[in-house]
């Protein structure tokens, strides 16, 4: 996995006033939180910044943070965007330990819908979770957890407990969730009623 460094300057003043000035000067404003230490005002250059966020791989993964000589592990836990533009306007930064257990939202992705029983049958997917919460150590943080569909029937209930978790993860509840159903659409459901009813 690349190692994505932010080369971040300590930037003077807080508050609204600040964080403008900060980005007229092309940078983006941040904030470093977390580690039993006072929240310090960081700034990235705004093209460094946008670079590692379209990566994908720095929105909760853990990066390194460089300033000057110092090097510190932390963790990209918020981005704020331009509801017009949507360029990066503010993010929020966490010290870690590289392994310290951390818990974080990691996005569920679904595959071969395409060949999914449920889904060929006119069943539709209804996500109640987009993200989960894991508890893992921090350089062991998962891209993503990947949810197989291919043999998911219509009536289906997918929890947490049928995603193969990497060693040393586990999800932050200790419940069996819901993450997503396989429905019958109204469409599967009257052609079900249709042939009841010829007889």
């Amino acid at each position: 996995m690349a190692e994505i460094i932010l080369n971040v300057e300590v930037r003077d003043g807080a508050g609204t006033g600040a964080a403008r000035a900060t980005r007229r000067e092309g940078k983006v404003p941040g904030v470093l939180y977390g580690g039993g230490k006072a929240p310090v005002n960081i700034a990235v250059k705004a093209n460094e910044f946008r670079k590692s966020l379209y990566t994908g791989k720095l929105l909760g993964h853990l990066v390194t943070l460089q300033h000057g000589d110092e090097k510190q592990s932390v963790i990209a836990k918020a981005v704020q965007f331009h509801p017009v533009t949507d360029e990066p306007i503010h993010f929020d930064l966490y010290r870690v330990d590289e392994h310290q257990l951390i818990k974080i939202e990691v996005p569920v992705h679904f595959k071969n819908q395409d060949i999914s029983v449920g889904l060929k049958k006119g069943g539709t997917l209804e996500v109640i979770r987009h993200t989960v919460e894991l508890a893992c150590p921090a350089d062991q943080i998962p891209e993503e957890l990947v949810i197989d569909l291919a043999n998911h029937d219509l009536g289906d209930v997918i929890r947490i407990s049928e995603v193969k978790l990497p060693a040393g993860v586990k999800p932050a509840m200790d419940r069996d969730f819901v993450i997503a159903n396989l429905k019958a659409s109204s469409a599967a459901q009257s052609d079900a009623g249709d042939t009841t009813t010829e007889g």
